[in-house]
């Protein structure tokens, strides 16, 4: 885990963005565990590429659902309340998607 993770905030979810979420990450298990057969059964090489761009695709999916969830709800009622590093976390958590 990296030194900067902040594990000690946590955000309360509606039940829509829950299941949303929960449905993505289903979808995402299924495709490694798709994956992962495949390789096991010596599929060939770019049937197996072609699986792991469509995981990587939905991983970018949820990724982008959840920083947009989380710039209109966690940073939009930080800046609210004066609390400007939020900023600064957020500027650090797209460095980190875009590597």
């Amino acid at each position: 885990m990296d030194d900067n993770c902040i594990c000690h905030k946590t955000k309360e979810r509606s039940d829509e963005e829950y299941q949303s979420l929960i449905h993505r990450l289903n979808r995402i298990e299924g495709q490694i565990r798709g994956i992962r057969g495949m390789v096991e059964k010596n599929a060939y090489c770019t049937d197996i590429l072609t699986q792991v761009a469509a995981a990587t695709a939905a991983l970018n999916a949820f990724n982008k659902e959840l920083l947009a969830s989380h710039i209109r709800t966690c940073v939009a009622n930080d800046i609210r309340e004066g609390k400007e590093e939020t900023i600064d976390e957020l500027v650090g958590t797209l460095c980190k998607l875009m590597k």
